[in-house]
């Protein structure tokens, strides 16, 4: 398995004192069959901050995730809670794998 690369959300540039209460309150987010919250998952792809509205751009692990939707709810309205902004999600269709994962997240479930 190839070594993931950190992220770099925009949000990092424009605003970074906003990143650490912002991945907070996204850890919070867990999916529930894997039970590991969506930034050790690595499936909030980018963050940006334009004119007051956070944009997300989100993925899930699979396309037909039977959470999907409660996932990416729960994201927009922990951001929306804990920056105080409206935040919106685009959902990303693009393909999951585990190198998208946070360094040292990756468990051990013998598929590789």
């Amino acid at each position: 398995m190839e070594k993931s690369t950190p992220l770099h959300w925009d949000i990092e540039d424009s605003h970074p004192e906003l990143v650490d209460k912002l991945k907070q309150s996204l850890r919070t987010v867990k999916d529930p069959e894997i039970g590991m919250d969506i930034i050790q998952l690595g499936l909030v792809r980018n963050v940006s901050l334009i004119d007051e509205i956070v944009k997300i751009k989100m993925m899930l692990t699979t396309p037909f995730c039977p959470y999907g939707p409660s996932l990416l709810e729960s994201a927009r309205v922990q951001v929306e809670t804990a920056l105080g902004k409206t935040t919106r999600i685009d959902f990303s269709m693009d393909p999951w794998d585990f190198s998208m994962m946070e360094d040292g997240a990756t468990p051990n479930w013998g598929l590789y």
